[in-house]
């Protein structure tokens, strides 16, 4: 059980893996406006950054769930590194379907909503491992700009239009599914390029180190290709959040 190696190859040196930065963490996590001793579910946690940090920060405690094994490892590292190991834990783990064992302040799954089959699923899931009053963190994909095309839309990494709402339309889902909004934090072009420009130095690292790797090739042709693709199509027309919702 553990994520596709060709991810881990373009993320192994990233320590957050969606397109917010750390200051932009930093500047979520106090939004939020919640006291010293929050307890946190994080599903698809990745290499702890947010839970480590709003640990040392905040003084949060909790629990991170990530399928990768390279992440599960980076992240009991940075906890042991910021001196949190002991008020945060992370399990390697299919983060679908886990619940936690006593309900928690804060369930987040910031940018991973497939393990819920959307997110509706997600929240879903979440909401299972919340007390009452709770609050819970979404990350989610939206379009900056709606695509032209189906063309367009599947260059962004969707497999059509329909995968993503408008920023309004997204909200308006939340909304539905029976949430408060009650805050957000939103990605921007630098923070995206951050994010996925950084992918094509690890991958290059990796070539020179693993010529003759089975996964070579592939690792080959998309640094060839992507950040041209990216420059051209995601940079244009995708963008990303991490909402905030209560439910009414």
């Amino acid at each position: 059980m553990d994520l596709p190696r060709i991810f881990t190859i373009r993320e192994s040196n990233h320590r957050i893996h969606n397109p917010l930065t750390a200051e932009k963490f930093a500047t979520l996590g106090e939004s939020l406006r919640l006291p010293a001793g929050t307890r946190v579910l994080d599903l698809a946690s990745g290499s702890g950054e947010m839970l480590c940090t709003w640990a040392r920060d905040l003084g949060f405690t909790g629990t991170g769930v990530d399928i990768s094994t390279l992440f599960t490892e980076q992240a009991r590292a940075r906890a042991a590194a910021l001196g949190v190991a002991d008020r945060v834990e992370f399990v390697h783990g299919d983060a679908a379907g886990h619940v936690a064992d006593q309900p928690v302040d804060l369930a987040a799954c910031v940018g991973a909503t497939w393990i819920g089959n959307g997110v509706a699923g997600t929240t879903e899931l979440l909401q299972r491992s919340l007390r009452p009053g709770g609050m819970m963190l979404i990350g989610e994909p939206f379009w900056r700009r709606t695509p032209p095309d189906e063309e367009t839309a599947k260059a962004c990494h969707a497999s059509s239009v329909a995968d993503f709402l408008l920023l309004p339309a997204l909200i308006e889902q939340f909304q539905e599914l029976g949430y408060d909004v009650v805050e957000m934090m939103l990605a921007d072009q630098d923070s995206w390029d951050r994010y996925a420009a950084a992918q094509w130095l690890s991958m290059r690292r990796w070539l020179d180190e693993n010529p003759d790797d089975e996964l070579a090739p592939e690792v080959r042709e998309e640094l060839t290709t992507e950040p041209a693709h990216y420059a051209r199509y995601g940079r244009e027309y995708l963008s990303w959040g991490v909402f905030a919702l209560m439910k009414r």
